[in-house]
């Protein structure tokens, strides 16, 4: 037997080295435009060859045609020349070009110096099909795309007084294409921000014009700067740091080479994503693919990142709705990287009576510690009982194995007849069954946390609202042990937040009354003049019956749009039971519909925008509420021009702007009656904070409450040019939908 294991050891050992030593090696050029020690160049490289590690038949050459420090027609003819010589006879399974000059130089020079080679590019920038050469089956890459609208909307979300851009770049063949995407952008900022662009000043020019900006208002994009207007190089990070030193203003960049070195962040080009993108093609040609077969990604592989450094600096904060983002120079927290550590730690403790399991295995020392586990557990015990949250834990087959006096007391039963139970033999079914599956998914993570919000009706009793705050515990062999809860009821939080909101419903109605009275103001002239006409026409005998139907069909259109009116009245009153997906240009519709009339009798226009491209947006959240919100808004801004042109012929405008970022839809509600006072606009969400006379301060609290508390969004207030400018942010569906209920060792779940 140990002969035949040996000899079939050597035949497997044998076979594997054929394999190896009979596969073909593969060899791939890789061009690159710059040069070695250059960080785009040399992180592009490190993604390459990571990529590429597990490839041991994969030889890797790499090329630097260093033309960021010469570019002249006779360097690269020269190097034409240097390449043929070099390569006469060797034929390169693949050429990858990395950014536009190694690309011009392969497409230029395919047959003669490549020999026609599949060629892969990356780091491209201004990409057109053009640039190809009619070689579309030969070819396939990684455009390179900056994002500068994401870096000023960061740039504007940052600072919210922000006024001036100070552009920086050079007049290098990539920052022309960089300008010429700027360019394109300007036109959508240029109502909100001045624009100062520079890209023909010596350094020294360049250093004394930074040092006069002005810190409250201005803020610096860093483009590109490796030539100033005398022709001096620099590195990527000798321009950024000469900057940087005389700059009392934030910068930020669309290059992740230039983070670490003085920019805040942006919308930054990788080239790590480059790199990866382009290999995984790479890969794929190598291991037979054709080219044509593999789309273009022309979409580049943005992130967003951030020097904490330089946050700190400034004072700034990352706003919550950019999404995935990274964070370089953070500080090491404890806390924040053993989170969910020191929650299950805190939690285990809570489930003491388990370890007490444990304890009693130990027949060496039962007899020692007898008295103190006993002490414990009653102070355990004690403790659990004292609290007002109901407690309990469960063992992996979704057992109570024990619970405070406060969870007794919500089942009104004793413990003892708790335990050995399971959630269908306490609960209602349907209530059970959905968060037994919920136990059943976190059971699967060892260590993981949950935050589950949730109605309970038991018989006999009122409706009660819990947060149900979970961990898994674990036995001494590290196995999972069960699920401990600590249920906090807020019923009487939700019913006081619904009260809020139904008062504040309540404040309006004098409005919307005033409303219906407008919409009602013509139907009631016309049925007024549908009756005369029938008085007159008995008088004159002509009342057929073909004119009383015409005289009905037309008094009842208008009975219609009054019941319809009503209608409208009686929905914006009923409060929303739960959350839904409805659409922000249907709910601006029916308040325009309400209060439209009114409005316009105001001497007031009102004005909705919705940019074309986004078709009809929909949001996640409770619909009625989030109109009360708005229709809240728009009523502050007519009363404040009416105060405000008061006396005069003056039109008031209200504009209404719409637009959704990634993941939130932004409402912004613009008046033109001037700014608010700056002693007051940090208040005007505090709760019962009027400068109305016999107003309640109850209406932009509530509408803080509605759309950050229970619907997860933002609102906040600026001042613009002679105007106060509402910003109302909520999640789009698609965001909900994609959301993961369990991520990593820690799931959360809103339910409301």
């Amino acid at each position: 037997m140990r002969y035949c294991l040996m000899v079939a050891l050597i035949f497997i050992v044998t076979c594997k080295a054929f394999a190896v030593t009979g596969s073909k090696t593969q060899e791939v050029l890789l061009l690159h435009s710059y040069h070695k020690g250059y960080k785009w160049t040399d992180d592009m490289s490190l993604a390459i060859d990571e990529s590429f590690a597990n490839r041991e038949n994969v030889e890797i050459m790499s090329l630097y045609m260093d033309i960021k420090r010469i570019d002249t027609p006779a360097y690269l003819d020269a190097l034409a020349r240097l390449y043929k010589e070099q390569f006469p006879n060797r034929t390169f399974d693949l050429i990858m070009a990395a950014d536009n000059a190694a690309l011009d130089f392969v497409l230029m020079h395919h047959s003669t110096v490549f020999h026609n080679a599949p060629i892969v590019f990356l780091g491209i920038n201004g990409f057109h099909p053009r640039l190809l050469r009619g070689l579309n089956h030969k070819i396939t890459g990684v455009v390179e795309e900056v994002d500068i609208a994401s870096t000023l909307e960061l740039m504007l979300a940052m600072n919210g007084g922000l006024q001036t851009i100070f552009v920086l770049n050079d007049q290098s063949e990539t920052g022309l294409a960089v300008k010429h995407e700027l360019e394109k952008v300007i036109p959508y900022y240029s109502s909100r921000l001045n624009f100062e662009y520079v890209d023909n000043l010596d350094i020294l020019a360049i250093k004394e014009r930074v040092s006069t900006l002005n810190p409250e208002n201005t803020a610096i994009l860093f483009l590109l700067l490796f030539k100033d207007s005398t022709g001096k190089y620099f590195t990527y990070k000798e321009s950024l740091q000469e900057v940087r030193a005389v700059s009392s203003v934030p910068i930020f960049g669309v290059w992740d080479f230039y983070l670490g070195h003085g920019v805040v962040g942006g919308k930054m080009t990788s080239a790590k994503a480059q790199g990866e993108a382009a290999s995984k093609m790479a890969l794929e040609i190598l291991d037979g693919k054709s080219p044509d077969e593999i789309p273009i990604l022309d979409t580049s592989p943005n992130v967003y990142l951030f020097d904490h450094n330089e946050l700190a600096r400034f004072g700034l904060k990352i706003p919550l709705h950019i999404g995935f983002h990274e964070i370089h120079n953070k500080p090491f927290s404890f806390y924040e990287t053993y989170k969910s550590l020191v929650w299950s730690l805190v939690l285990l403790f809570l489930a003491g009576t388990a370890v007490t399991f444990v304890l009693a295995t130990n027949v060496i020392l039962r007899r020692k510690s007898e008295k103190e586990l006993k002490s414990q557990l009653m102070f355990i015990t004690t403790l659990l009982d004292t609290m007002k949250n109901p407690i309990f834990y469960k063992d992996v087959l979704g057992r109570y194995m024990g619970c405070n006096q406060a969870f007794s007391t919500l089942l009104k039963l004793p413990k003892w007849e708790i335990k050995g139970k399971t959630i269908y033999d306490l609960f209602p079914s349907a209530w059970a069954k959905e968060h037994a599956l919920k136990d059943e998914m976190l059971l699967k993570y060892p260590n993981a946390s949950s935050v589950d919000e949730a109605t309970l009706h038991l018989p006999g009793r009122p409706m009660q609202h819990f947060v149900l705050h979970k961990a898994t515990y674990s036995n001494a062999d590290a196995s999972v042990g069960g699920v401990v809860c600590i249920m906090d009821n807020i019923t009487e939080r939700i019913q006081q937040k619904q009260f809020l909101i139904q008062q504040s419903k309540l404040a309006e109605m004098g409005e919307m009354i005033a409303a219906i009275a407008h919409q009602w103001n013509e139907p009631l002239v016309e049925l007024s003049a549908i009756v005369q006409d029938m008085e007159m026409a008995y008088y004159n005998e002509e009342l057929t019956d073909d004119v009383v139907k015409a005289y009905v069909k037309d008094s009842m259109l208008q009975i219609q749009y009054m019941s319809k009116t009503l209608k409208d009245f009686r929905n914006f009153l009923k409060p929303s039971t739960q959350k839904k997906s409805f659409s922000v240009r249907t709910a601006l519709s029916e308040i325009t519909e309400l209060i439209g009339r009114h409005v316009f009798y105001s001497n007031i226009n009102l004005f909705v925008n919705f940019k074309p491209e986004f078709g009809d947006i929909m949001v996640y959240g409770y619909e009625n509420e989030f109109k009360q919100v708005l229709l809240n808004i728009i009523n502050n801004a007519k009363k404040k021009i009416i105060n405000t042109y008061k006396g005069t012929d003056k039109v008031g405008i209200i504009t209404i702007n719409v637009y959704r970022n990634e993941d939130t839809t932004v409402i912004q509600i613009i008046d033109d009656a001037g700014e608010i006072h700056p002693s007051i606009i940090n208040h005007v969400f505090d709760p019962y904070f009027t400068t109305t006379p016999g107003g309640t301060g109850l209406g932009l609290y509530m509408a803080k409450v509605i759309i950050e508390d229970k619907m997860q969004g933002r609102i906040s207030v600026a001042n613009g040019e002679n105007s106060a400018i509402f910003i109302v942010e909520v999640p789009n569906c698609e965001r909900v939908e994609k959301a993961p209920k369990v991520q990593g060792i820690s799931t959360e779940e809103h339910l409301m």
